[in-house]
């Protein structure tokens, strides 16, 4: 008898399984609709990357022509006038070292900052909290002419440091957020197993629970690394010598009133998102994970 029911049972579920599938099934048509649509959004993605490449790969001046050269005499002149006839590489120089700097002390400043509001309950933490979220309601261009008139009185202007400072004040207040976010889903007796083993609080930020946020930290440094990696206005204003440029004011002399030299630009282009790339393919793994975590207490 119960080998029966049970039958009936198996019998019943798989039955209900397979019509509750049949129910939810696509028909080929709404099939081919959604795959074409998904094709498309991808063809419109990829074609101005993919003209990009094309053009830089084209002869000089080869831009102005509607044939396809590249099939027949791809070239690299546009990136050996870019990185030979042009300060590109000392644009890209200056870059790296405003990036990679931003991204080191955002990551330890966004980090210290989100587990102290997580753990602490001190004097203004409140205030803290809101300090940090109505920083980031302000443009940019609200912005740029307090810092100026700060980093010109510390003589910080023309200077790699007064750059990454500022950059700085628009990455460390979200990411502090967001890594405060999720510090609160790691437990707190975590923190306590970490004092009880004769661990400083320090100790235990660094060796315990650190470790744990391997995700946040990533959003963290991808975030920090492209704010600075991509931005103009700041750089701009605060690095006028020709010499301090970065890769966002220095592509600017490419562009004239009259003119653009799409050889260059495009070739600088191709170079400028390799560096983006790598950093992406570094933290790609945690990346999700970060943002979903991180947005579920925010």
């Amino acid at each position: 008898m119960s080998t029966v029911t049970s039958s009936t049972v198996t019998s019943s579920t798989g039955t209900s399984s397979t019509g509750s599938y049949g129910r939810h099934k696509r028909s080929p048509a709404a099939s081919i609709l959604l795959h074409g649509t998904l094709l498309l959004a991808t063809a419109i993605s990829l074609f101005p990357v993919v003209w990009l490449v094309l053009t830089s790969l084209k002869p000089r001046d080869g831009w102005l022509s509607s044939e396809l050269e590249i099939f027949n005499q791809p070239s690299l002149t546009n990136y050996a006038r870019v990185l030979g006839d042009t300060e590109f590489p000392v644009w890209l120089l200056n870059s790296v070292l405003a990036a990679g700097l931003t991204m080191l002390l955002g990551v330890f400043v966004a980090a210290t900052t989100g587990y102290a509001i997580s753990r602490f309950r001190f004097p203004g933490h409140r205030g803290v909290m809101w300090l940090l979220l109505v920083t980031q309601m302000f443009p940019v261009a609200i912005l740029i002419v307090p810092l100026y008139n700060l980093m010109a009185g510390l003589g910080l202007l023309n200077q790699i440091p007064g750059l990454v400072a500022a950059y700085l004040t628009v990455a460390v207040p979200f990411c502090a957020w967001m890594m405060k976010s999720y510090f609160d889903t790691i437990p707190r007796e975590i923190d306590q197993a970490g004092l009880v083993d004769g661990l400083t609080p320090f100790g235990t930020f660094w060796r315990v629970v650190l470790p744990l946020a391997r995700p946040s930290l990533a959003v963290t440094a991808f975030y920090c690394f492209m704010t600075a990696w991509g931005e103009v206005a700041y750089a701009t204003v605060f690095m006028s010598q020709e010499e301090k440029r970065t890769l966002g004011v220095g592509l600017q002399q490419f562009v004239g009133q009259h003119w653009s030299d799409w050889g260059l630009l495009t070739a600088s282009a191709v170079l400028i998102a390799i560096p983006a790339a790598v950093v992406f393919l570094l933290v790609q793994r945690h990346l999700v994970a970060g943002l979903t975590s991180g947005a579920t207490k925010m």
